[in-house]
C-alpha cells in the first residue's frame, strides 16, 4: 500500500521531465523589441499598402493642376460639291489648321491642386495612424508574451515544490505520521499544474503567430524568451499629454487635413460661378480663283460657358460646407475619444504600478514567509497538509499577478502612445507638480519559495 503510489508519481515525473529536454534542444536568442517593431515597420503588408495608397494619390495633385490637352483640329472649309476635290474654283475654298485650348478661371486649377494635396495629405497620416497601431500591437503580444513565459516559469518551480510536497507527504505516511490522502491531493495538484501548462504553452504559440503575422515572417519562426525589464519613471500629466496628443497624433492631423480638403472645396465652389475659357486659332489656306489673290486668312475666337445653373452650384457649395462641418466635429470626437483615453489609462497604469509595488515589498515575501513557516508547520503536526497547499497556491497567485501587472502596464503604455501618438520614454518638457509623477518601480523578480528539504 505504502509503495502503489510510486509508478504514477514516476509516470508524471518522466510526462513533465521530456518535452522539457526536447524543448532546450534548440532555444531561439532573447528578443528584443526594438528589433521587433521595426522589422514590423519594414515588413507587414498592410502597412505597405497604406504606403503605396498614398502614394497612389500625391500622383493626383499634379494630375489636378494640369490644363487640359490642347485640340488640333484639321479641315477643308467651303469645298464645291460639284468638283469636291477643286481648290481654286472659288476664293472661300480653304484648307484649314486650327489649335484651341480650354482655360479654367483664374485659381481653379490651383484650388484643384489644394483639394488633392490635402487628400493625400490625410491619406499621409493615415499611414503614420497604421504605424503607430502596428506599434502597439507588436508591443502588446510582446508582454503578452513575456506574461505567458514568467507564469510558464512559475508553474515548472511550482511543480518542483509539488514534488518536494509529495516526497514529504509519502516520508510521513511511511512512519504513520501522515494520511494517504495528502499524497492523493498534492498529485491533483501537480496534475492541474500540468493542465494549466499545456494551455499556456499553448497560448504562447498562439502569440507567436500572431507576431508572425504582424512581422510578415514565416509561421515557423520561433519567438525567443523576453528579458525582464523595469518600469520607468512616467511622469507626464494628462494636460501635458493632451498637448502631445494634439502635436503629434496623426489621426487628428488626418482629420485637419480633411478640413483642409473641405474648405479647398468650398472655394472652388464659389469659383464655379464665374466661367471657364476656351482660346482658339485658326489658320486658313487659301488659292487663287476668281480673281482673288488667294491670300491665306486666320481667325482668333475666346468661347466660355454661361454659369447660369445657380442650382447646381448652390448645391457644391452646400456639399462642401458639410464636408467642412463633418471633419470638425470628426476632430472633436477623437478629441474627446483622445482625452478619456488619456485618463482611462493612467488609472489603471496607475493602479498596476501600485500593485507591483505592493507585491514586491510586501505580498511576495509575506506569502513566501507564510509558505516557509506551513512547510516547517507541516513537518512538525503542526499544520495540515492542506494548509500547506492552500499557501502554496496562495504565492502562486500572487506571483502570476505580479508578472501579469508588469506586462499589463506595459501593454497600457504602449495604448498610451498611441494614443497620443509619441514614444513617452523621454520626461515631458514642462514642469509638473511633485505629485503628477511617479517614482520609477524597479522590476525586482520575487524570490523562489524554499523547497521542502
Amino acid at each position: 500500500m505504502k509503495y502503489r503510489l510510486f509508478p504514477l508519481y514516476l509516470l508524471l515525473s518522466i510526462l513533465m521531465t521530456a518535452p522539457a529536454v526536447h524543448a532546450e534542444e534548440a532555444k531561439p536568442a532573447p528578443e528584443s523589441l526594438d528589433q521587433l517593431v521595426q522589422t514590423a515597420l519594414s515588413g507587414n503588408p498592410e502597412l505597405k499598402s497604406s504606403s503605396a495608397r498614398w502614394e497612389m494619390y500625391k500622383s493626383r495633385i499634379k494630375q489636378a493642376g494640369a490644363l487640359e490637352d490642347p485640340m488640333v483640329m484639321f479641315k477643308l472649309q467651303n469645298m464645291i460639291v460639284t468638283d469636291p476635290l477643286s481648290f481654286n474654283k472659288d476664293s472661300m475654298t480653304q484648307k484649314v489648321v486650327g489649335i484651341s485650348q480650354q482655360i479654367p478661371f483664374a485659381g481653379k486649377r490651383k484650388l484643384k491642386e489644394d483639394i488633392a494635396a490635402a487628400e493625400a495629405e490625410s491619406y499621409r497620416w493615415s499611414v503614420e495612424e497604421r504605424k503607430l497601431e502596428l506599434t502597439r500591437m507588436v508591443r502588446e503580444a510582446y508582454y503578452q508574451v513575456y506574461f505567458t513565459d514568467k507564469s510558464l516559469g512559475i508553474i515548472d518551480k511550482n511543480i518542483k515544490i509539488l514534488d518536494d510536497f509529495i516526497t514529504l507527504a509519502q516520508t510521513k505516511y511511511s512512519v504513520g505520521q501522515g494520511a494517504q490522502q495528502d499524497i492523493y491531493k498534492a498529485l491533483l495538484e501537480r496534475s492541474k499544474m500540468l493542465d494549466m501548462k499545456i494551455s499556456l504553452e499553448q497560448q504562447r504559440r498562439s502569440l507567436e503567430v500572431s507576431l508572425n503575422s504582424l512581422l510578415n515572417r514565416p509561421q515557423s519562426t520561433k519567438l525567443g524568451a523576453i528579458p525582464d525589464f523595469k518600469l520607468a519613471p512616467f511622469a507626464y500629466t494628462p494636460e501635458q499629454l493632451l498637448d502631445v496628443a494634439e502635436e503629434n497624433r496623426p489621426q487628428l492631423k488626418s482629420v485637419k487635413a480633411q478640413i483642409e480638403k473641405g474648405r479647398a472645396g468650398h472655394l472652388l465652389a464659389q469659383k464655379e460661378s464665374y466661367p471657364d475659357f476656351n482660346v482658339s486659332f485658326e489658320y486658313m489656306q487659301r488659292q487663287k480663283a476668281m480673281g482673288s489673290d488667294g491670300s491665306d486668312m486666320y481667325s482668333l475666337g475666346v468661347t466660355f460657358n454661361l454659369p447660369i445653373q445657380k442650382e447646381r452650384r448652390a448645391a457644391m457649395r452646400a456639399e462642401s460646407n458639410s464636408e467642412v462641418n463633418m471633419a470638425r466635429e470628426e476632430l472633436n470626437g477623437a478629441r474627446n475619444t483622445i482625452s478619456s483615453g488619456i485618463n482611462d489609462l493612467l488609472a489603471q497604469m496607475e493602479r498596476r504600478r501600485k500593485l507591483i509595488e505592493l507585491y514586491t515589498t510586501g505580498i511576495i515575501p509575506q506569502a513566501e514567509q507564510s509558505l516557509e513557516s506551513a512547510v516547517i508547520g507541516y513537518r512538525v503536526n503542526k499544520v495540515d497538509f492542506l494548509t500547506l497547499l492552500d499557501n502554496r497556491v496562495t504565492l502562486f497567485n500572487y506571483e502570476r499577478e505580479y508578472y501579469d501587472s508588469m506586462a499589463d502596464y506595459q501593454m497600457k503604455l504602449a495604448q498610451l502612445e498611441a494614443l497620443v501618438g509619441k514614444d513617452l520614454s523621454s520626461p515631458p518638457v514642462a514642469k509638473q507638480d511633485g505629485n503628477a509623477g511617479a517614482e520609477a518601480v524597479q522590476h525586482a523578480v520575487p524570490h523562489q519559495a524554499h523547497q521542502a528539504q
